[in-house]
């Protein structure tokens, strides 16, 4: 599915237009659809359950976010080998609304969520079997 970009991923300030596509059960990847630049995503329910924040106000205006919203949240991972040394970015995930198909990555206040990290491994969160 294709989103507008409506607030720039810090860094990449000239993508405004992504398409998200399923990779496996846990994975996705964004893509722009201009420079082929693309990001690997994680749902963070797959490795915190109890993930959670307030979206702010301007994020919810900027996304058309109401009630009948259907919204999507995934947290960018830099990929390394093996899988499990790879990390997550919990301090910034990313929102989209895809009854909008609009999107921006939030960039939360560490002051008030002090256990969401930039670079979490995924090894803190994955039992080996």
């Amino acid at each position: 599915m294709k989103f507008s970009v409506k607030n720039p991923i810090p860094g990449f300030e000239n993508i405004k237009e992504v398409e998200i596509t399923k990779i496996d059960d846990f994975f996705v990847k964004m893509q722009d659809v201009d420079s082929k630049t693309s990001f690997t995503m994680i749902n963070p329910y797959a490795l915190r359950p109890d993930y959670e924040f307030d979206i702010p106000t301007p994020y919810k205006n900027l996304l058309q976010i109401d009630d009948n919203s259907k919204l999507e949240l995934y947290a960018i991972v830099a990929i390394s080998s093996p899988i499990e040394e790879s990390t997550v970015n919990f301090l910034a995930p990313v929102l989209c609304n895809t009854t909008a198909a609009t999107l921006a990555q939030i960039v939360l206040d560490n002051r008030y969520y002090p256990n969401f990290g930039q670079a979490e491994k995924i090894s803190a969160y994955v039992q080996k079997q």
